[in-house]
């Protein structure tokens, strides 16, 4: 098995106040696109198309009501 390491050259060290102007995740930018990056990174980590999305395996997970004790 490969083992993965963690490409230092990719990243700088910062102080908080640079990371925090460098956010994509501002304020001003709307709850939909959030999600929408969100989404995407998803996408990418677990690698399936955002087009086609994996379908929720039925069989492994179930809902069902709670019993009310009234």
């Amino acid at each position: 098995m490969k083992e993965y390491r963690l490409d230092k050259t990719a990243f700088k060290m910062q102080t908080f106040e640079e990371a925090n102007m460098n956010n994509i995740f501002d304020d001003d930018v709307p709850l939909a696109e959030r999600l929408r990056q969100a989404y995407y990174l998803t996408s990418i980590a677990y690698g399936f198309s955002r087009d086609n999305p994996p379908k929720l395996d039925k069989i492994v997970f179930s809902m069902r009501k709670l019993a009310s004790d009234a």
